[in-house]
């Protein structure tokens, strides 16, 4: 920086220093002046108290009348009439009651069945039933059957239960039953009823 504008530079600040200072002083002494003016003393007067309200009046006393009671008074009052009435009742029929039924026959009794029993006198074997051929072979033995006693009393179903050992016994013995044998058949509550038999047969030779 050149020495001239250093010097410039400096003589602006103490111009602005000394106007500072001229601006402060100033203001000063006129605040001064305002504080050192004469103060004016103002008495002020104080305002009278309202005057005080009077008291109220006392409360009245109320007289109150003696009590006096009502006459009384009597009220005479109509006895109400006396209402009859006459209501009459129907009585309901008296239950008709049937006469009780008659007892029930009592059931007759139960009949017991009844097995067919041999009917004449062909119901057996003779020496004439004896099959030739085995009487010519000396054959002999016992053949047990089991045939069905029809509702006519004849027989049907022959079978061989026990055969006698010989097939010519056997078959004769259901042919010969079939054929002749004749029973009155058997019964149940009265009625006829077929009837299986079992029934042993002895083939024996004599002299």
């Amino acid at each position: 920086m050149s020495k001239n504008r250093q010097i410039a530079l400096v003589a602006v600040a103490a111009l602005h220093v000394l106007l500072g200072y001229a601006i402060v002083s100033g203001f000063a002494i006129s605040v001064v002046k305002k504080i050192v003016e004469p103060i004016e003393a103002v008495n002020v007067k104080e305002e009278a108290p309202p005057p005080e309200e009077p008291p109220p009046p006392p409360p009245k006393e109320i007289e109150i009348p003696p009590y006096v009671p009502p006459p009384e008074v009597s009220v005479q009052s109509e006895a109400a009439p006396t209402i009859t009435t006459q209501s009459t009742i129907s009585r309901p029929d008296p239950p008709v009651v049937a006469p009780p039924a008659p007892p029930a026959p009592p059931a007759p009794p139960a009949v017991a069945p009844q097995p067919a029993t041999p009917k004449g006198r062909g119901n057996v074997f003779s020496d004439d039933d004896y099959p030739s051929a085995s009487r010519a072979a000396e054959e002999e033995g016992v053949t047990r059957v089991s045939y069905v006693v029809g509702v006519d009393g004849r027989v049907t179903q022959c079978e061989i239960v026990q055969s006698s050992g010989f097939k010519r016994l056997d078959d004769a013995t259901c042919a010969i039953i079939q054929r002749r044998f004749r029973f009155n058949p058997a019964t149940r509550d009265g009625q006829p009823v077929p009837e299986r038999k079992t029934q042993p047969v002895r083939w024996r030779l004599t002299n």
